[in-house]
């Protein structure tokens, strides 16, 4: 089965941040650890279809016919071993990332009711069968469920924002082949600690506010900046190419280079060395716009 062309940035907090002690839900989840970076879009997706074929359909995954959170929403977490974790990460207990695809899909559904066309808008909701106040109730409800003020995991279709790459360095990168691109183990990613993180943000911020403003590349890091905030000072933060593995061949998928020439634009920022910037920017456009053209094949 296809994993979803999904990529994401996520953090891991130390199961302590999760309460003295943590509920027992989350402590059984924690020791079955049965989610893994392979199977969890699959997840997602199979809650996603559960929630619209339901009957009643609900205006959430995750949830139950009244409004209510499922028992999975405290059980549906990714655990990393704190031997996995890098240098600079404290705790020597599991690290936990909770999915929280309710109060994900919440969100999202705010951002897009907001920003559609009102035709589209009262189109959605005839078709659910919801009116805006109840939409309105029940995503206030489903964010308010959350330990933090943000979701652990932020997604994205078919690309990897450039931004994300200034958070980790080249040379940190987790690449695994596995047996083909269909392979659950394949996987290219990034793990770092919070207080490494939370500096390469800052500092890439600052230098590309000052060389570039404030709109694109600067407001990301800035959101990205903010996001981590909200988070366990020794929290560790993992970009994970997800399911676009699937999208390249071995030897392309090998001699990716995005974090290095994002480090590379960076380095030119600093220098001003311009033509090396259009060349890096050039490249890294031509890559991921390639795979983004790909969802219009599906």
């Amino acid at each position: 089965m296809l994993r979803p062309f999904v990529a994401y940035l996520r953090v891991y907090e130390p199961l302590s941040a999760f309460g003295e002690p943590p509920g027992r839900p989350l402590l059984d989840a924690v020791k079955a650890a049965k989610l893994t970076r392979g199977t969890v879009g699959e997840r997602e997706q199979r809650m996603w279809l559960k929630s619209q074929t339901a009957a009643p359909v609900r205006l959430l995954p995750a949830e139950l016919a009244d409004g209510k959170a499922a028992p999975s929403t405290r059980t549906d977490v990714l655990v990393l071993d704190p031997a996995d974790v890098p240098s600079g990460g404290a705790a020597s207990e599991p690290y936990v990332c909770p999915l929280e695809l309710r109060a994900r899909s919440a969100a999202a559904l705010v951002n897009f009711l907001g920003d559609a066309h009102p035709t589209l808008r009262a189109s959605i909701l005839s078709a659910g069968g919801v009116t805006a106040e109840t939409v309105r109730s029940r995503t206030t409800s489903a964010l308010g469920e959350l330990l933090r003020p943000a979701v652990h995991v932020l997604s994205t279709t078919w690309t990897v924002p450039l931004p994300w790459f200034a958070i980790v360095e080249p040379e940190e990168r987790k690449l695994v082949l596995g047996k083909g691109r269909q392979d659950p183990a394949r996987e290219l990613s990034w793990r770092v600690a919070m207080s490494d993180a939370v500096i390469r943000v800052a500092e890439a911020q600052d230098l590309v506010e000052n060389t570039l403003g404030e709109s694109g590349p600067a407001r990301i890091l800035a959101e990205t900046g903010q996001w981590l905030d909200n988070f366990d000072d020794d929290a560790v933060i993992e970009l994970d190419y997800g399911g676009l593995v699937q999208l390249l061949d071995d030897e392309t998928l090998s001699s990716d280079h995005s974090a290095e020439d994002v480090h590379g634009i960076l380095d030119a920022l600093r220098t001003g060395n311009v033509e090396r910037l259009g060349g890096l920017f050039s490249k890294l456009r031509e890559y991921w716009a390639g795979l983004a053209s790909q969802e219009h094949h599906n």
